[in-house]
């Protein structure tokens, strides 16, 4: 299998949209491009996944054993002619000090040749030892091609060009002007997601026309299928249940510009796990479907608060529907459209009302990065195969710029629960994460369905449970 690893000297230097070029790019020629991103990530697979075609997979060495992440990559790329990886911040930075989770380890891992885009605002024959040092820092990842980014023109690209060639050995294979029109479709892909923007294709295709005359990509190929073959051994017993025989649930999925953040792997686990998801639209749609659970993922509902207010009918569907007893689970954008209403530059806007509480939109995030649960016995899913239960531990994520506030003790007719202990991370409240009212469970972090904490499975069971004993 061809693949790469798109990284950078550091975050912010254009490889996202280098990378969103390149895939949609090698596309147009007729190649089967996998794309996949390193860490976690909602917003970038999403773009990723528009310009390739394919759906963008999550490598990340927090949620993940590298046994899963080596069995991810060789899966879903088998049947593709070349496969990106697009790393995350810069190529020796990670969670850890020994470079264990970086981007230059996953490359190491995936047996992947590495393409530095540099960005070479106001550099010239400093861009020298920069690379150099790229290079000797760790033998043993080969930096098989570098492109220069944001350049300021034809005589920066030429000198760069030279001192390159002149002090390292490795090649330039793309050099990309500086664009206005590119640096603001830059700061819009790092903000909006692909399902709330209309003209996304016609962006994407505006960043590969870009690329096409920019970046050399025979050579990119040429890189790709010099790579040795990737780690195919791996234990395929940490792949996520496959129910077989049970009883199939239906489970409601709320699919929009609203919300949006969910990861490939863990709706395929929901189905493995014997769910049919059926999507609704929470702008649109004034009736639930009929559905035996609720899944509401992340997004930003802050940005479209009129048009969910709007949509009474649907929010006291959902009420109804909590308080009637179905299951359900929501993650941070679905946490907060269940609360009594969202604050955010001076506008309120009334959402489902289900949970007592308020939310505050802040201009600053409040919670970012990864998060450390322990359960403490509240969570209602059940504990599978020795996963879950009173102080089981789980590794997930948070990005959220609100707060809840005059969060009461009680809701309408039960008292309100906390599932998680957050040993490390923000959650709720600094402390705690994980609101159960009824069958809901509600949290600021983000669940992977991962060896660690197979979740689909306990909540498809859950759900299964519930509509069997009423």
């Amino acid at each position: 299998m061809a693949h790469l690893l798109i990284s950078a000297a550091h975050k912010s230097s254009g490889k996202t949209t280098v990378t969103l070029g390149l895939c949609r790019a090698l596309a147009r020629r007729g190649l089967a491009v996998q794309p996949f991103k390193k860490g976690p990530d909602y917003i970038d697979p999403m773009w990723l996944t528009a310009a390739a075609g394919r759906r963008c997979r999550n490598l990340d060495y927090y949620t993940m054993t590298t046994d899963e992440i080596s069995a991810c990559f060789a899966t879903n790329g088998h049947g593709s002619d070349i496969a990106i990886v697009e790393g995350n911040k810069g190529l020796y930075d990670g969670l850890e000090l020994d470079g264990s989770t970086s981007n230059a380890a996953l490359a190491e891992l995936l047996h992947a040749p590495v393409v530095l885009v540099i960005d070479a605002r106001g550099m010239t024959r400093g861009i020298a030892p920069l690379i150099l040092g790229y290079q000797a820092f760790d033998p043993n990842i080969h930096i098989a091609g570098i492109i220069l980014n944001k350049i300021g023109g034809a005589r920066h690209e030429e000198k760069l060009r030279a001192i390159i060639e002149h002090h390292t050995d490795v090649p330039v294979i793309g050099a990309v002007h500086r664009d206005e029109t590119l640096e603001i479709l830059e700061r819009h892909l790092g903000l909006i997601p692909s399902n709330e923007t209309a003209d996304s294709e016609a962006r994407i295709d505006s960043i590969a026309d870009m690329i096409e005359r920019q970046v050399d990509l025979d050579r990119v190929i040429a890189i790709a299928r010099s790579a040795k073959a990737p780690k195919t051994d791996c234990d395929a017993s940490l792949a996520s249940p496959l129910v077989e025989g049970a009883r199939r649930v239906r489970i409601g999925i709320a699919r929009d510009t609203a919300f949006g953040f969910y990861y490939t792997g863990d709706l395929e686990a929901l189905e493995r796990a014997g769910a049919t998801l059926v999507p609704f639209d929470t702008m649109k749609d004034h009736v639930l479907p009929d559905v035996d659970g609720l899944f509401i993922g992340g997004g930003f509902p802050e940005t479209h608060i009129r048009e969910l207010e709007a949509n009474a009918p649907l929010r006291s569907a959902i009420r109804d529907a909590i308080e009637g007893g179905m299951p359900a689970y929501a993650e941070c954008g679905g946490l907060m459209y269940l609360c009594r209403k969202i604050s955010w530059r001076g506008l309120q806007a009334e959402m489902v009302g289900v949970l007592p509480a308020d939310v505050v939109m802040h201009d600053r995030p409040k919670g970012r990065g990864y998060v450390q649960l322990r359960e403490t016995g509240k969570n209602p899913w059940p504990s599978i195969g020795g996963g879950g239960g009173c102080g089981f531990t789980i590794p997930a994520h948070e990005f959220h710029y609100s707060t809840l506030e005059n969060l009461a003790e009680e809701g309408r007719d039960g008292q309100v629960n906390m599932a998680y202990e957050v040993l490390r991370g923000t959650g709720i409240d600094g402390r705690h994460d994980g609101l159960v009212y009824k069958n809901l469970l509600a949290s600021y972090s983000h669940l992977r369905d991962a060896a660690s904490h197979h979740w689909a499975v306990r909540f498809v069971a859950f759900t299964r449970n519930k509509l069997e004993t009423t």
